[in-house]
């Protein structure tokens, strides 16, 4: 993993800019990687954005419009409240995620500014909050934080409406990309990332530096490269360890 120089404030063009070149989010700074390792296994890291103008939604992501209708979705800039936390907590509960205990934990851990622009989708069934979703905007992309929401809501797939509720609010606003985060090869618990219109998602070369269109091929090609650079790094230390005894 590596990390960026925390800013006082990250202005939109610096997002944009860093957001292009494979970083996120992390509390209050940016970070990036390649790797992720999972109960004794190396996996790949493979970081997606949608080209806003290319998004169409098919017949899957308009019955979860048509589904989720009856409620009412608001956006506003994100304040931290205790009833974002309880709910939070609830959904926290009911999920295999290695996740933060708290929002706060998620987006400051203690931290007294915040240096994104951030904003908050809210889903309420009436006057009951059942969903929650957290972004951050540059000057031309948006980037998905964080999603969490009512388990008992589970059938209405809050977590995938709230990313469409993301992509439709940035193609309001007309920007170019949204960044999901990543996926990981042959790992599919990050795949829903995919579903809003896999047709208009680019996966980040992160060797090369450019982003190509979306295939499982290209992934595992990307994969293949990343293992390979690994392994020979990871011989070269072996030689290097062993030219020292």
């Amino acid at each position: 993993m590596s990390a960026i120089p925390q800013y006082p404030v990250l202005w939109g063009d610096a997002l944009d800019h860093y957001l292009g070149q494979g970083y996120y989010r992390m509390q209050q700074d940016l970070f990036t990687c390649q790797f992720l390792p999972v109960e004794g296994e190396l996996y790949t890291v493979h970081w997606l954005r949608l080209v806003l103008p290319q998004v169409q939604f098919g017949a899957e992501q308009r019955r979860l419009f048509r589904l989720n209708q009856p409620f009412v979705v608001s956006i506003r800039p994100f304040q931290l409240t205790e009833e974002y936390e309880a709910l939070y907590a609830h959904y926290r509960a009911s999920t295999n995620f290695d996740a933060p205990s708290t929002i706060e934990s998620f987006l400051f851990d203690g931290a007294k500014q915040n240096i994104f622009t951030t904003s908050i989708i809210e889903v309420r069934d009436g006057a009951r909050l059942i969903a929650g979703g957290i972004f951050d905007s540059g000057r031309r992309t948006l980037a998905g934080i964080m999603n969490f929401y009512d388990p008992a809501y589970r059938r209405h797939s809050l977590g995938k409406y709230l990313m469409l509720l993301k992509i439709e609010y940035a193609l309001s606003q007309q920007l170019d990309y949204y960044y999901p985060g990543y996926l990981v090869h042959d790992y599919p618990k990050f795949d829903y990332k995919l579903f809003a219109c896999r047709e208009a998602t680019e996966v980040f070369d992160c060797v090369n530096r450019y982003w190509l269109p979306f295939s499982w091929p290209e992934v595992a090609r990307q994969s293949a490269e990343l293992m390979a650079g690994w392994q020979n790094e990871e011989a070269d230390s072996d030689d290097l360890a062993s030219a020292g005894d």
